[in-house]
C-alpha cells in the first residue's frame, strides 16, 4: 500500500505535508480534518511557515525549464504514462477516499474520472497538436499585394505558474482536470486543495511524485491556507478557482487580477436545472430517464457537485406526479451510511460543517416559500461500518431532501443553492415560461432537457443556451449511453456564464490554450516560416535535383519542392473520366448546358480528374521514404479547366511532424495546381507518412 494510505490508516494523527520546491515539507501544526462518517481525526492540515514565494519562483524557473524542454507530444506521452501508473495503484486512493464520505461509485467519478482526463488529454495532444512547442492559430493573412508581408496568430505558453484553488467535493478530478491542460501547455501547476478532503489530494500527488514521471517543478502541492497567494503572482501566472461565488468575487477584485495582469478563471455556484418537456407522459421512457437523472444527481457525491440538479422544472399538470416518482425512487434506492458498509448507496457530506451549512440553506429555502415533500433535516438512521444502525450518527449524514415550490417565481429557489442532496420542483405554464425559469438561475454550468419532440427540444435548447455552459438532451435513444447531466467530459467545455463564474475549464484543446498567449506575428513569409515551423508561400523554396519524395524525414526541410511539367487536358480525357467513374455531371458532358452555367465557359474537366493527374505529375513511383498518402485537406477548386488547357503542380514541404513513438512522421505538402496562363486552378494540402531515416 502507498505510504499516504498507510499513514492515513495509522492510529496516530499525522500532520499533512505539502510538496514544494521538489521536496516534502511539513508544518508544525494545523487544522484537524476528520473521517466524514465517524468523526475520527485523520490529519492536521496547515501551512504556517511555508515559503509560498519560493514555491512560485521554483515553478517559474525549474518547472518552466523542464516542461519547456518537451514538445506537446512528449508531454502528452508523459500524461498517458502517468494515467497508466495511477490506474495501476488507484485502489490505494479508493482506501483514502472512503474516509472522505465517498461511496465506491462516488470514488469512481472522482478518481477514475480524473485519470480519464489525463488519458483524454494525452490522446488529444498527440492527435490535435503539432510535435512542437507552439500552436499556429488559423490561416496566414497576406498583408501585401506582392505577398512580401503577412501575419499569423501564434499561441505560446505563459511564462509563470498555474495556481489551482480547488473545492472539497472532487479532490482528485478537480486537480487533474486543471493539471492536464496546463501540463500539456507546458505550464507548471501549484495545487491548493480544500482542507476537508486534502488527505486524498495529498495521496494522489504523492503517487504522482513517486512515479518519477513528473518533470522537475511541474507539480507542487500546498496543503493549508494560502490567504495571500495572489500577492505572489503577476502577469506571468494563471489562477483557476473552483468554489463559492463570494470567494471568487473577492479574488477577482484583487489588484493582482484587476491591474496586475494575472489570468483568472472561476467555476462557482450553479443552480442547474432539469426541464421535462410538455410532450412527455408518465409512461414514456423520457419520464423514467428524467426521474432517474434527478435522483442520481441528488445522491451521487451526496449531492456535493457543482453540476448537480438543483431546480426540477416540469409542466404544471405533472408536478405532483414528478414529486411522487422522485420520492418513490429515493425511498427505494437510497441507503445512507458509512461508505465502507455493505449495501450503502449514499455516504455523509464531506464534514459536519458542510452538513450544517446545507441544513441552513434548506431552512432558507423553506422560509422562501418551499415545503419539504421528501426527507427531513433530522439526523437520519445510518448503517455503521460494522453493520449496526445508528440514529444519532457521529458523521456528517443528511437524508435526501426534495422541496416543492407552489410559486415558481419565488426568489429563494432561483438564488439559494443547498450544496448537498437537495433539489426543488417548480412548475411552468408553457415553453417560454420554462425557458424564463431556467434562465432565472443567472447562469449555470449545465441543464438537462428531457423530451422526444424535436421542436420542443429546439425551443428549449436555443432559449436557454446563452445562460448555460452545457446542455444535455435526454431521450429514449441516449438514456443508456449518455454520460449524464452531472458529468463533465474533458472533450467539451466545463464552465458557465454569470453566476457559474464565467470560466471555461476543459473543452479539449481549448483548455490548453487558456494557459497560452495568442500573439499576432507580422513579417515576411521567410520570417513567419521560421517562427511557426510552417512553410508560407513566398518563403524560400528548395528545388534541387533530388525529388523530395526520396528524402527521409531527417533529411527533408521546410520548403523542399518540386515543380512539374505541364500536362494538356483533352476532351477525350474528360469524356473517358466521366464514363470510367460514372460522374456524368452536365458541366463535364453537355456543352450547351455547361455554357449556360454562370461558373463555366463550356465543358470543363472534373476537379477530381485534375487532382488525380496532379498526383501523377508529382509522385515519385519507386519505393522510398514516403510510406503512404493518408489524405487531402483544404481542397479548393478556383479556376475551371477547359479542353486544350494545360496544368502543372508545385508541391512544397509545408510542415514536418515526427511521431515520438514511431519510425515515421507526418509531412504536410502545400499543393498548388496552375494552368498555362499561371492562373491558380486548385489548392490543397497532401498528407503523407514518411520514414524518419
Amino acid at each position: 500500500m502507498n505510504d499516504a494510505a498507510t499513514q492515513l490508516l495509522a492510529t496516530q494523527t499525522r500532520v499533512l505535508p505539502s510538496y514544494v520546491q521538489g521536496a516534502w515539507w511539513q508544518p508544525s501544526s494545523g487544522t484537524p480534518t476528520r473521517d466524514a462518517s465517524t468523526g475520527e481525526e485523520l490529519a492536521l492540515v496547515g501551512s504556517d511557515g511555508l515559503d509560498l514565494v519560493g514555491a512560485v519562483e521554483y515553478g517559474r524557473a525549474v518547472g518552466q525549464k523542464s516542461l519547456g524542454e518537451l514538445t506537446f507530444h512528449q508531454r502528452a506521452l508523459r500524461l498517458k504514462a502517468l494515467a497508466a501508473y495511477l490506474t495501476a495503484v488507484k485502489e490505494e486512493l479508493y482506501v483514502v477516499s472512503d474516509r472522505t464520505g465517498a461511496t465506491r461509485r462516488d470514488s469512481l467519478v472522482d478518481i477514475d474520472g480524473g485519470i480519464g482526463v489525463l488519458f483524454t488529454y494525452a490522446s488529444k495532444g498527440r492527435r490535435e497538436l503539432p510535435n512542437t512547442m507552439s500552436i499556429v492559430d488559423g490561416a496566414p493573412e497576406n498583408l501585401a499585394k506582392d505577398n512580401s508581408f503577412g501575419g499569423q496568430h501564434l499561441y505560446t505558453r505563459i511564462p509563470g505558474v498555474a495556481f489551482q484553488v480547488n473545492a472539497f467535493n472532487f479532490p482528485v478530478w478537480g486537480m487533474l482536470e486543471k493539471f492536464a491542460p496546463a501540463f500539456l501547455a507546458g505550464v507548471p501547476s501549484i495545487v491548493k486543495p480544500a482542507t476537508p478532503t486534502a488527505v486524498l489530494t495529498e495521496a494522489a500527488v504523492r503517487i504522482m511524485v513517486e512515479s518519477g514521471l513528473l518533470p522537475d517543478g511541474a507539480l507542487q502541492l500546498v496543503c493549508g491556507p494560502v490567504r495571500n497567494f495572489l500577492d505572489t503572482l503577476d502577469v506571468r501566472d494563471h489562477v483557476a478557482f473552483t468554489g463559492s461565488g463570494s470567494t471568487a468575487a473577492q479574488f477577482s477584485a484583487h489588484s493582482s487580477i484587476v491591474s496586475g495582469g494575472v489570468r483568472f478563471t472561476a467555476e462557482t455556484d450553479s443552480l442547474n436545472a432539469a426541464i421535462l418537456g410538455p410532450d412527455v407522459s408518465l409512461d414514456s421512457p423520457e419520464f423514467t430517464a428524467f426521474v432517474a437523472s434527478v435522483v442520481s444527481e441528488m445522491t451521487t457525491k451526496t449531492g456535493q457537485k457543482c453540476t448537480s440538479i438543483r431546480r426540477v422544472i416540469v409542466a404544471l399538470p405533472l408536478v405532483d406526479a414528478v414529486v411522487a416518482a422522485i420520492g418513490e425512487r429515493l425511498a427505494k434506492r437510497v441507503v445512507i451510511g458509512d461508505p465502507r458498509a455493505e449495501g450503502v448507496t449514499m455516504g455523509p457530506l464531506a464534514s459536519t460543517g458542510q452538513r450544517d451549512e446545507v441544513r441552513r440553506s434548506v431552512e432558507a429555502l423553506v422560509a422562501g416559500g418551499g415545503r419539504i415533500v421528501y426527507g427531513s433535516l433530522l439526523d437520519p438512521a445510518v448503517i455503521n461500518l460494522d453493520g449496526t444502525v445508528a440514529t444519532a450518527p457521529d458523521g456528517a449524514f443528511l437524508s435526501p431532501v426534495l422541496l416543492q415550490f407552489d410559486d415558481a417565481d419565488a426568489d429563494a429557489v432561483h438564488e439559494i443553492e443547498a450544496f448537498g442532496p437537495v433539489a426543488s420542483v417548480i412548475g411552468y405554464r408553457d415553453l417560454a415560461d420554462a425557458v424564463r425559469l431556467a434562465n432565472r438561475g443567472g447562469g449555470s454550468l449545465v441543464a438537462t432537457v428531457a423530451s422526444y419532440d424535436p421542436q420542443v427540444v429546439q425551443s428549449l435548447v436555443l432559449g436557454i443556451a446563452a445562460f448555460h455552459g452545457r446542455v444535455l438532451v435526454l431521450d429514449r435513444d441516449d438514456a443508456r449511453s449518455s454520460t449524464g447531466h452531472g458529468s463533465p467530459v474533458p472533450h467539451l467545455v466545463h464552465g458557465g456564464p454569470g453566476r457559474a463564474g464565467g470560466g471555461e475549464e476543459l473543452g479539449g484543446i481549448r483548455a490548453v490554450k487558456h494557459y497560452m498567449q495568442r500573439t499576432a506575428i507580422q513579417g515576411t513569409p521567410a520570417v513567419l516560416t521560421a517562427i511557426t515551423g510552417q512553410w508560407r508561400a513566398g518563403a524560400p523554396m528548395g528545388i534541387g535535383a533530388e525529388h523530395p519524395f526520396r528524402k527521409s524525414l531527417s533529411r527533408l526541410h521546410l520548403g523542399d519542392s518540386i515543380i512539374s511539367e505541364l500536362r494538356e487536358i483533352t476532351l477525350d480525357d474528360i469524356s473517358h473520366f466521366a464514363e470510367f467513374t460514372g460522374d456524368n455531371f452536365y458541366a463535364h458532358t453537355d456543352e450547351e448546358a455547361a455554357a449556360a452555367n454562370p461558373f463555366f465557359p463550356g465543358r470543363v474537366a472534373h476537379g477530381y480528374l485534375l487532382i488525380a493527374w496532379a498526383a501523377g505529375l508529382f509522385v515519385d513511383p519507386a519505393p522510398g521514404p514516403v510510406l503512404a498518402n493518408y489524405g487531402l485537406e483544404n481542397l479548393r477548386f478556383i479556376t475551371p479547366v477547359s479542353p486544350g488547357d494545360s496544368v502543372r503542380v508545385t508541391l512544397t514541404a509545408k510542415e514536418i511532424t515526427p511521431r515520438e513513438t514511431e519510425e515515421y512522421g507526418e509531412v504536410r505538402w502545400d499543393s498548388v495546381l496552375i494552368n498555362q496562363r499561371d492562373e491558380i486552378v486548385a489548392t490543397y494540402d497532401v498528407l503523407t507518412l514518411v520514414a524518419k531515416d
